[in-house]
């Protein structure tokens, strides 16, 4: 028997450098793993 688990995560960066939207930008993130950046 198999399962499907969705799993969100929500974090709020307020007033964020250029360089930490930079950086998010360029997570690398495993396979089935989504982003989503808000501006």
């Amino acid at each position: 028997q198999f399962e499907v688990r969705t799993h969100k995560r929500l974090i709020d960066v307020l007033e964020p450098s250029g360089n930490t939207i930079r950086s998010l930008m360029r997570l690398n993130l495993p396979a089935g793993v989504d982003i989503e950046i808000k501006l």
